[in-house]
């Protein structure tokens, strides 16, 4: 049974452009192949686009450059398809011209997307319907099906007159998917395993981990494109011209190879199916198409044993790979809409229809950001920083993302901070607060062992702590805690100096700056202190866990009296008495069933904020009319109802109205609804939004796990004196 008809009270549906109707809402871009950093194509929808599959050119994503408005600069992936309906040809996917002829393109009606799929309705000439389907897998509990870095397409054709037509379907990838670099030489094969026929395509010259030079696309491993092989199916590779060509004068291919390799841009090299569906009348006939991308390995990391290759995941799974391909494409009947009905109704549950919209758009892309690496006996889960670089494991995108990964699978959590852990308990980090990322451009996160990195140390410090403690929660795996106490402790002894008033430094709203006396940098540390007590006694350090349990509550006493501007609100910062902000670090003092933040400064914030609000929503602090989607929730998720319901709904008009066309950003203008800078972060694929306390949400219980006490005891820390705070005006 499909979504739309268990949820349609919850959806709302809205028309754009030509007239296809969203659902459950326009969005600025759709997800079409999104699953991994490198396989994130996309179809624009915002500025210059209309949401028809046909018509415009699907998109891997790329970050805004300077000059550039409108953030068009995202590399094409050329993923055509054609449709011949009686001896008529039609466009349903991209813009094809074919020797100077643009074939019509499909009437599409509607267009939904769920968790993991995106699917299209289109008619042909009032004869026959097209329902074409993207679905790229969330399995979040199964290791092996999630590694695998592979889309379905589904295309079901329907006779709608009850009168018989003839149809062929056509579909190609084109070696744009190698690089984004067209004057790139591509390579290509042609391969046929058990049924599954597959279209090859890679970079001829390969640069394992992109060793030759930083990009946001891979240098190295295979793209597949398959179907399945009958007798009805006929492929050819060579230039768009020629192959699209073909089909439109013989409605099928010639089953041949092109053999010069060349230049992407050389006569545009594309990889075709044709597929005769006979006589189309009765039941409807669908078409299965792959794309899969295989890198033997896929991280160099900087951990125990120093920097080392670390395999992909799905490796220690299947053999070759040409087995993963056949694997998956064999394995399509196993799909269930199982996770789409289930965040979709945990997130009505949780804010309404206009959260479900929040959280269905999200999750595919907050899933490409990472891919599940090592072996089932040492996974890694690495996170490419998808905006204005490529860092790799990020701690202060880690920590946003947190949420998405309590809900769906607490061991994710684990497997994101261990390569963390591991690099900084080597000894490959010479400071005393925790590490900002673990490499400058994924996926080779092999650290900063000069220490030249970009420094925040207690937003890290704290960001560490909490992640690390929430994990646990939802896990029970006490044994982490006491894995990792020593640092965990050493992070605490930083924040301990440096938390109640921050020196002047950067938070992770790095755009805006660095700042001294950041108030919710300062409440991040003092509630990361407040967890340390938590662990310490669940770790059995009893004598620690009263020595942190005393310093947080002090603080957060010392805290309010500098924080609070006239009963009303918090400042930005403590010297500014006429600055505001929004004070989101507070969400973890819920999050971790701390009880350090008094419910009056719940309360006041929550009653503050909607007399700030914009009309795209409340602004990130008083420096201008920016804001961050991923804290506008967690702000939302420690507010009162109706404030709740506020930064909701302002989240998802901005969703149905903005003129962006990138996946969903984590930073725009509340104003106008546009990017903020061009030459920044102008979407994130990190961020998730499952703040709030859905059911089952992170597997947390509302008590606290109880503590585990042994008879050692640590030294306790010497407490210092921190630095007087002075105003300035």
């Amino acid at each position: 049974m499909r979504i739309r008809n268990i949820l349609a009270t919850c959806q709302t549906l809205s028309g754009f452009g030509s007239g296809t109707i969203f659902i459950p809402s326009r969005a600025p871009a759709l997800p079409l192949a999104v699953k991994s950093p490198y396989m994130n194509t996309w179809l624009e929808v915002g500025s210059g686009g209309n949401g028809e599959l046909a018509g415009t050119w699907p998109r891997f994503w790329a970050a805004p450059q300077p000059g550039d408005v409108t953030g068009n600069t995202g590399s094409v992936t050329a993923w055509a398809g054609l449709i011949k309906v009686d001896g008529t040809t039609y466009t349903w996917m991209g813009a094809p011209q074919i020797n100077g002829y643009f074939p019509p393109s499909v009437a599409q009606s509607s267009v939904e997307y769920t968790s993991q799929k995106t699917e299209f309705i289109s008619t042909v000439a009032g004869k026959v319907s097209l329902t074409v389907k993207f679905t790229s897998p969330v399995t979040p509990k199964d290791l092996r099906r999630q590694s695998i870095i592979g889309t379905y397409l589904e295309v079901t054709v329907a006779s709608i007159d009850e009168n018989a037509h003839s149809v062929q379907l056509y579909a190609d990838t084109s070696a744009e998917w190698v690089s984004i670099h067209s004057s790139d030489i591509a390579q290509w094969s042609f391969t046929n395993q058990n049924g599954v026929a597959s279209h090859r395509s890679w970079r001829q010259n390969q640069n394992e981990f992109n060793a030759d030079y930083p990009d946001d696309a891979p240098h190295w491993g295979y793209w597949y494109w398959s179907t399945t092989s009958a007798p009805s199916m006929t492929y050819q590779s060579g230039s768009d011209a020629l192959v699209r060509q073909n089909f439109l004068s013989n409605s099928g291919l010639p089953n041949t190879e092109d053999s010069n390799y060349r230049a992407i841009n050389n006569g545009w090299p594309v990889f075709g199916f044709a597929n005769d569906l006979g006589n189309v009348r009765g039941a409807p006939v669908t078409t299965l198409y792959t794309v899969v991308h295989a890198q033997q390995n896929s991280v160099l990391s900087n951990g125990a044993d120093g920097n080392q290759a670390v395999p992909s995941l799905w490796t220690s799974f299947f053999s070759s790979d040409l087995a993963l391909v056949e694997f998956f494409y064999t394995d399509h009947p196993s799909l269930t809409s199982q996770i789409d009905i289930q965040i979709s109704t945990d997130s009505h549950v949780a804010g309404g229809p206009d959260y479900s919209i929040i959280t269905s758009l999200s999750t595919r892309q907050s899933l490409a950001a990472v891919q599940l690496t090592g072996t089932p006996s040492k996974p890694y889960l690495f996170l490419k920083e998808i905006s204005s670089n490529g860092n790799t494991q990020t701690v202060d995108v880690i920590y946003p993302s947190i949420p998405i990964f309590l809900y769906l699978n607490p061991i994710l959590v684990k497997y994101l901070l261990d390569p963390l852990y591991e690099n900084q308990e080597s000894g490959h980090w010479p400071h005393a607060y925790a590490i900002h990322d673990l490499g400058t451009n994924y996926p080779r996160a092999i650290g900063h062992e000069d220490g030249n990195a970009e420094e925040m140390p207690v937003e890290e410090c704290g960001n560490m702590i909490v992640a690390t403690l929430a994990y646990t929660q939802a896990s029970g795996d006490v044994g982490y805690l006491r894995s990792h106490y020593e640092i965990l402790r050493k992070w605490t002894g930083y924040l301990v100096e440096d938390s109640l008033v921050p020196r002047h430094q950067l938070s992770t709203d790095d755009f805006q700056g660095p700042l001294e006396n950041q108030t919710n940098l300062a409440v991040k540390g003092i509630i990361a202190i407040g967890a340390m007590s938590k662990i310490s006694s669940l770790a059995g350090e009893s004598a620690d866990a009263a020595m942190y349990e005393g310093i947080a509550k002090d603080y957060i006493a010392q805290w309010e009296t500098y924080a609070v501007v006239n009963g009303r609100h918090t400042n930005l910062a403590y010297q500014d008495g006429n600055s505001h902000g929004l004070l989101y670090n507070i969400y973890a003092d819920r999050l971790l069933s701390l009880n350090l933040i008094p419910q009056r400064i719940y309360d006041m914030q929550s009653a503050f904020y909607p007399t700030i609000a914009q009309t795209y929503g409340v602004p990130l602090d008083t420096r201008n009319f920016y804001t961050k989607t991923d804290w506008q929730i967690w702000a939302a998720a420690v507010s009162s109802p109706s404030t709740r319901s506020l930064f909701i709904s302002k989240l998802a008009t901005w969703i149905r109205e903005t003129s962006t066309n990138r996946a969903l950003t984590d930073l725009y203008h509340t104003q106008t609804g546009e990017y903020v800078f061009p030459s920044f972060l102008s979407f994130c694929l990190y961020r998730f939004y499952f703040a709030f306390n859905l059911p089952a949400t992170c597997g947390l219980s509302s008590a606290p796990l109880r503590g585990i006490c042994t008879s050692g005891t640590k030294a306790m820390l010497t407490r210092k004196q921190f630095r007087h705070l002075e105003i300035h005006r």
